[in-house]
């Protein structure tokens, strides 16, 4: 289940980064998955990464915006 921006946007900076956590879990096992040639849902992979970067990329502006 991919999530839209603005629904990440709205939650707290704790919250982002315990979906990170599970996010870079899930991408491991995607990665051994496709490793093993047992990964069925091969755009899964790409939603997990672009998640990954949205994340990363709110976590960052908000450290920035801070910072300021």
């Amino acid at each position: 289940m991919a999530t839209k921006g603005a629904e990440l946007t709205a939650k707290t900076d704790d919250q982002l980064k315990d979906r990170l956590v599970e996010l870079k879990k899930e991408q491991f096992n995607l990665r051994f998955q496709r490793a093993s040639g047992q990964l069925e849902n091969t755009a899964r992979v790409r939603t997990v990464r672009r998640e990954i970067a949205v994340i990363k990329t709110i976590l960052g502006q908000r450290a920035r915006a801070a910072a300021v």
